[in-house]
């Protein structure tokens, strides 16, 4: 659908240039991404049986990776149901990190840092609609759900089949019983 080709690119770009951007100058975001990674490697560390990286410089390298990769495949509509979903992970720690206007005393930079989460939750809104769109094809649930009932109908032909057959080769083992009987004598 030509929607698709033109939406895709365009919820992409900010994504992609964002990444770039970051990946070229990565320190100037890491004061802002400190306290979110450090509450993630904090509970990461509480619940995994590894050790978590600490080094923020490197958290928002691969933060920016996943934007470029992800926002480039989205934009070229290859895998856009992964690739939203990517996004939709990606960016809400970046807004956890990059917009806390509850933090803010100065109205206008609450007003600006607030205007940005909105913004990115807005944006988060249309990765999840994108990662749940099947483009018109039916979704897996579907495929599923499909899939099931036809082996279920299936099974109970078989079973149908099969209790026919026994009934069949009872009355015929019956017959046969009987001719043996009167070819006995008995």
């Amino acid at each position: 659908m030509l929607v698709r080709r033109i939406a895709r690119p365009l919820l992409a770009a900010s994504f992609v240039y964002g990444g770039v951007d970051t990946l070229r100058n990565p320190s100037s975001r890491v004061p802002g991404a400190t306290p979110v990674v450090e509450q993630i490697t904090g509970q990461a560390d509480k619940t995994l049986p590894v050790q978590v990286p600490r080094d923020v410089e490197q958290w928002v390298k691969i933060d920016a990776g996943v934007k470029v990769t992800a926002g480039s495949l989205f934009a070229l509509g290859k895998l856009p149901r992964l690739s939203a979903l990517a996004l939709a992970g990606s960016i809400v720690p970046t807004t956890l990190a990059g917009h806390r206007f509850w933090e803010e005393s100065d109205p206008e930079k609450k007003f600006s840092q607030q205007a940005h989460f909105l913004k990115n939750l807005g944006l988060l809104g249309g990765l999840l609609i994108a990662a749940v769109d099947t483009e018109g094809r039916p979704s897996v649930g579907w495929w599923a759900k499909r899939s099931a009932a036809g082996a279920a109908a299936a099974a109970e032909a078989s079973f149908t089949k099969a209790q026919k057959n026994a009934a069949k080769a009872q009355k015929n083992a019956a017959k046969q019983a009987k001719k043996a009987k009167k070819s006995a004598g008995l």
